[in-house]
Parts: structure tokens; sequence; C-alpha cells
């Protein structure tokens, strides 16, 4: 492997300031989109129910049968990726779930319910692995992490504007036009999508080659830098190779255990809070303090990984964190430990916290293992399709067991036990083939 001249290394340098300053807020500003339009079903829960005459079991099957579509399509959409490019795949996306998101303000029962769900599910399939994948694509494995951390924001911004927007949009705008408000919360925060989709039309470039506003010398310095990052390792080029690999199957559980999780307190926290005696726009400024903290810890954390050129612990061990801050959390709801609430949310936001540090880190593994080259697209949707099974099932389960026992204390100890489990998962991913 031939080393970059210091010329490179400067032609480089100034490459990388520049694609982040112009690639990653755009993606960003997709991804918080995205985001948006899948978890504002929490906020709309409430009124949704009563309006609708919905159960906590239908709602649980509306919220996670979005992931049913999504993963039926995850892994055809990134496999088109490659053939189609980045551009188009993220305008197509982006353009036909808003229209979806849209259209979730017609509901009228559970059957329109969970057809609207399932379609955005299709229509945004692929998105996030392509997110992904698009950085691995631009950014070598020690600016990596960094360049994911960004992505990783979402979740925080998305919380921070989104809990505030929705519950806004829900008591303000209910009346207006004859309209219930959680029906315009689907219009003002799905129309978004369909303008920024066609504008990646026009910012999105497919490769580092094609970047016009890169400098010739800049062009060609990023492009050597991403060859000798992937001559380090050899890269899985087949499917049959990549199945093959044990480590897979571990991300593949990890995952799953860790999206079961995650996506509890998005679906369930607004209600959490209300049966704590809160409400109107109390509710959305309270749901929205975990995702404050979320933006002040995720960044650094994520270049901590980055200058120790460690992923394994840096996600295993937020993973168990959260796990035993969960356990405490379901003790306090179960009457064997009394918390004012103010130390029970206190405790519950470190944990969802812990769960996306975890997460911030993860999507750096397959790459430095095994997923790159022609197998990138494949493998990452691979993995966060199979996964993703764990979003389509935790709500069910969750709606299935609140009515059955009237409260959330036996979903969060189920939880409690299933990130445990990921963080074992991902702590027995071994950084390197030798046993």
């Amino acid at each position: 492997m031939t080393l970059l001249s210091a010329l490179d290394q400067q032609a480089a340098s100034s490459a990388y300031r520049k694609i982040g300053w112009r690639l990653l807020p755009f993606l960003l500003l997709c991804y918080i989109l995205a985001f948006l339009d899948r978890i504002n079903i929490g906020f709309a829960q409430q009124h949704m129910q009563q309006d609708l005459h919905l159960s906590d079991v239908a709602y649980g099957i509306g919220a996670g049968i979005f992931f049913l579509g999504y993963v039926l399509f995850e892994l055809p959409s990134n496999l088109l990726l490659t053939r189609i490019g980045m551009r188009k795949t993220v305008s197509r996306i982006m353009v036909l779930w808003g229209l979806t998101s849209v259209s979730m303000m017609f509901v009228s029962g559970e059957r329109s319910f969970y057809a609207l769900r399932v379609l955005l599910g299709i229509f945004e399939a692929g998105f996030a692995p392509a997110m992904f994948y698009y950085c691995t694509q631009w950014f070598p494995k020690r600016r990596l992490g960094g360049a994911l951390a960004v992505l990783g924001l979402t979740g925080p911004i998305a919380g921070i504007i989104g809990a505030p927007l929705s519950s806004a949009l829900i008591i303000h705008m209910d009346g207006v036009l004859s309209l219930a408000g959680w029906r315009w919360l689907f219009l003002v925060e799905g129309l978004p999508s369909v303008l920024v989709g066609i504008v990646a039309w026009f910012v999105i470039v497919d490769e580092p080659a094609k970047a016009r506003w890169l400098t010739d010398a800049e062009r060609k310095a990023v492009v050597s830098t991403l060859s000798e990052d992937q001559q380090d390792k050899a890269a899985h080029t087949r499917l049959g190779a990549l199945l093959k690999d044990y480590r897979l199957y571990l991300l593949v559980v990890g995952y799953f255990c860790f999206i079961a999780g995650i996506y509890l307190p998005h679906y369930w926290l607004p209600k959490l809070i209300g049966q704590a005696g809160f409400s109107g726009m109390s509710v959305g400024w309270l749901a929205a303090i975990p995702s404050a903290f979320m933006l002040i810890t995720i960044i650094p954390f994520a270049r901590r990984s980055d200058r120790l050129s460690e992923r394994r612990w840096h996600t295993a061990l937020p993973m168990a964190v959260s796990a035993l801050l969960l356990a405490f959390v379901t003790c306090a709801m179960a009457g064997f430990i009394e918390l004012p609430f103010a130390l029970f949310y206190a405790v519950l936001t470190a944990a969802i916290v812990s769960m996306y540090l975890a997460y911030v880190v993860f999507w750096s593994i397959p790459r430095e293992l095994f997923v790159t080259g022609p197998m990138a697209a494949g493998g990452i949707a691979l993995i966060n399709s199979i996964g993703l099974c764990g979003g389509f099932l935790s709500p069910i389960v969750v709606g299935y067991l609140r009515d059955a026992t009237g409260s959330m204390t036996m979903p969060f100890l189920l939880f409690t036990a299933t990130i445990a489990v990921g963080a074992l998962a991902f702590a027995l991913v071994r950084p390197s083939r030798d046993t």
C-alpha cells in the first residue's frame, strides 16, 4: 500500500472539509424528516385512538406493521441502489414516503391505518442503510465514525423539534377547517419530505469522482484514500461468503434487540408522560428532554471511538448500562422502589441516551469487519432489514401486554432483558477472525 504524499494528505483534508459541510447537513435533514414521519404517530396516538376507537393492540399493530413493509423491500431497494445510484434512490424514497405520510391524515379506521403504515414502510425501505452505505463511499474508516455520528444526531434533533411541534399542531390546529389536530400533524410533517426529495435530485452526487465542487487534486486524494482503506482487509465480495461469517448473525441479533428496545420510548413515551399527570405542551417538552441530552453526547462519544479505533465495547457497554438502568426503572414501575417522577424520568432518560450512544457507533462495525466493496449495500441492508423485525414485533407485544395487564411494567421488563441480550451479542463480535 502506497502512503499518500503530504500534498495528497493536504488535498484530502481540504476535500473532507468540503464533503462534510456540503453533504452531511443535507443527509441529516433527510434523515430527520424520515425519523419524524416514522415516530409522529407516538404523539398522535392518544387522539387517534379516541377518534378512531383503536385499542392498544390495534395501535401497536399499526405502529409495528410499518417495519413489515420495510423489511420485505429493504434488500431489493439497496441492491437497486448500486445500479441506479444514491441520487435517484433518495429522491424516489422521499417523495413516495412523504406523500404516504400526508395520506395518514385521511385514516378512518384500523384497515386504512394498517394499509398506510405498510405502504410507508415499503416506500421508506432501504433509506437508512442507503445513508450508511453512502457514507462508506465517501469517508475512510478513520473518518467514518464521525460522519455516522452526524447522522446519529437525527434522533435527538427529531425529538427536540418533533415533540414540541407535534404537541403544538395537535393542540393549536385542532378544529381548523374542521380537521382534528392529529390530522394536521401528518399533513404538516409529511409535506417537507416531498419537497426535500425533489431537492435531493439536484444536491446529491453519487460518488466522489463525480463531485464537480471538488478540485481534481481533491477528487484524486479522496479516491486514493478510499482505495487504500479497502486494501487494509479482505472484504467479502459474494453474498455466500458473507453468510458464512458468524459475526453477521451476532450483529443481526444485537441490532434486533436494539431496535426492539429503542422504539419503546418513541411510540409510548408521550402516553407514559400523560399518565403521570402531564398534558398539553408539557408532554412535548418533557418528551424532548432525552433528545437534548443525546444531542450533546453523541458526537464526543463517536469521536472517542474513532480516536481509539474501537467499536465493539463502545457499542456493547452502553447497551449494558441501558439494560441496568431500565431494570431500575422497571422495579420502580412494579412498586418495588418508590421514586419521585423527576428521578424516575432522569433514570429513564439516561437509559434512552445510553441506547443511542450504542446506535451511533454500531454502523461502523460492519464496515470494519467485512461489509465493503460490492457487497456493502446488500450487507448493510441484510443486517438492517432482519434487525428491524424487532421494530415490527415490539409495538405489537407492548400493545398486547398493556391490554392484558393495564400497565407498562411487563413491557419494560421484557425489553430490559432484550437489550441485555443485545449487549451480550455485540460483546461477542470479535474484531478479528482469530478465535
